[in-house]
């Protein structure tokens, strides 16, 4: 007796439940699994030439599974579920313009300063980012200066959604872009940078454009997203496409004034803890952490898994940081539990966002 083996593809407009394949042995047994496309995909095999009553049961379990009304009508809603989540998440991150300005970062023809498919888009388009973006804003808290400019030039409180789109849009447009508009991103950074001044409480100036501050942002920034990309990337870096991801970043670093950037990832453990001295926590730094972390700007139903997010971002923080920040240390807890979510949210990101594309029966 014959059995299939169902898959719930998402087939382009129509997108209904395909029959895809046939196999039989005389295992007797029902399983399921995750295929290509993160749907469930149940195999039934029994022996084709004999029935009992386990084959049957096995038999009459794949039906009931896979064939019921239930089944299709959670087959059609299924991408549909997928499509609301990605188009929430996409305008969170990329703002109301984001379709437009993607489409020009993607599609407009022209060079790029980096290869489709090198370290830097590797990490850079990944949902680990996520996690990442999250542990460099905690990290740079800790340099007073970088801090007293965040508190009196900045309206991030006021404004959370619209500065993160537009750091995501730069990331986005240096990474993906064509040349000559990251070369206009960067000049625009630049600029405003130019007009963020001010002087710390013990009368020491301050300066946005000070190449000592912007390595500090960068190296907080590469460390932090190389890390989440190493714990929650599909396809972490490993050996010298790490040095070389890191080189890559530091190409836009110089253009936006750093001066001798790390370009291995030991030349970047050793900038960041060049820096260690220099850090501390001040009254702006526990502020902008509680807000971060226990009031974020969101609907009270994404709470939870921005939690999820939050507790993966603050386990990927150094050991040294967390009395300063007041940040929790579990590190039981952080190497199990709270990587097995981490985990489980940057996959559901990743599906979310990843395009569909039309599947054809074989």
């Amino acid at each position: 007796m014959p059995q299939r083996a169902f898959a719930l593809r998402r087939s382009g407009s129509a997108q209904r439940p395909q029959v895809i394949g046939w196999t039989a042995n005389a295992a007797g047994a029902a399983t399921a699994s995750p295929d290509a496309t993160g749907v469930a995909t149940g195999t039934i095999t029994a022996s084709p030439t004999a029935s009992t009553p386990a084959t049957e049961a096995a038999t009459a379990f794949s039906r009931m599974l896979y064939e019921t009304p239930y089944s299709r009508h959670m087959a059609t809603a299924l991408p549909h579920v997928r499509d609301r989540i990605g188009q929430q998440l996409f305008a969170r991150v990329a703002g109301p313009d984001g379709a437009k300005h993607a489409d020009r970062i993607h599609n407009r023809p022209g060079p790029r300063w980096f290869e489709p498919g090198s370290p830097i888009t590797r990490v850079h388009g990944d949902a680990s980012m996520f996690i990442g973006g999250l542990r460099a804003l905690l990290l740079q808290t800790l340099h007073p200066a970088a801090m007293r400019g965040v508190a009196e030039h900045s309206d991030f409180r006021h404004d959370s959604w619209g500065r993160l789109a537009r750091t995501s849009r730069f990331i986005a447009v240096t990474t993906f872009g064509a040349a000559d508009d990251a070369d206009q991103s960067v000049a625009a950074v630049r600029r405003i940078h130019e007009h963020i001044v001010g002087t710390m409480a013990d009368g020491t100036p301050y300066a946005a454009s000070d190449p000592h501050l912007l390595g500090w942002v960068h190296v907080a920034e590469i460390d932090s997203f190389l890390r989440a990309h190493t714990v929650y990337g599909r396809e972490p870096l490993t050996g010298a496409d790490r040095d070389t991801y890191v080189a890559q970043t530091a190409e836009v670093a110089r253009r936006l004034g750093v001066v001798d950037p790390p370009t291995t990832e030991a030349e970047l453990a050793a900038a960041l803890a060049a820096y260690r001295p220099e850090l501390r926590s001040t009254p702006e730094a526990r502020a902008t952490v509680g807000y971060l972390l226990l009031r974020p700007p969101l609907p009270v139903l994404a709470r939870a898994p921005y939690g999820v997010i939050a507790a993966a971002a603050i386990g990927l923080m150094p050991r040294w940081t967390r009395l300063p920040l007041r940040l929790p240390w579990l590190p039981v807890s952080e190497r199990t539990v709270v990587r097995a979510l981490g985990g489980v949210a940057t996959g559901t990101i990743r599906w979310a966002m990843t395009p569909r594309e039309p599947v054809h029966p074989s």
